[in-house]
């Protein structure tokens, strides 16, 4: 079985908008309703995760009272 491709935030985002516009214009039936919307919350759970892990890898620059900087965590 081949691995499946990680999508990147900004594909995961644009195609989770229009899910949500074909939901919301209401014309697509019960069955094609129910395949988006479990699309649609497996590519929220991708954006999450890829929120999750740029959240980590940030770091804040801090000067002390004699000016070196440091790094530290961000706390959210």
């Amino acid at each position: 079985m081949t691995k499946q491709k990680k999508i990147d935030f900004e594909a995961a985002l644009k195609r989770l908008e229009e899910i949500v516009g074909y939901l919301e214009n209401e014309n697509e039936s019960l069955e094609k309703s129910l395949s988006l919307f479990e699309e649609g919350v497996k590519l929220t759970e991708t954006l999450r995760s890829h929120l999750d892990s740029a959240e980590q890898r940030i770091q804040v620059l801090m000067k002390d009272t004699e000016g070196n900087i440091s790094t530290k965590d961000f706390e959210s």
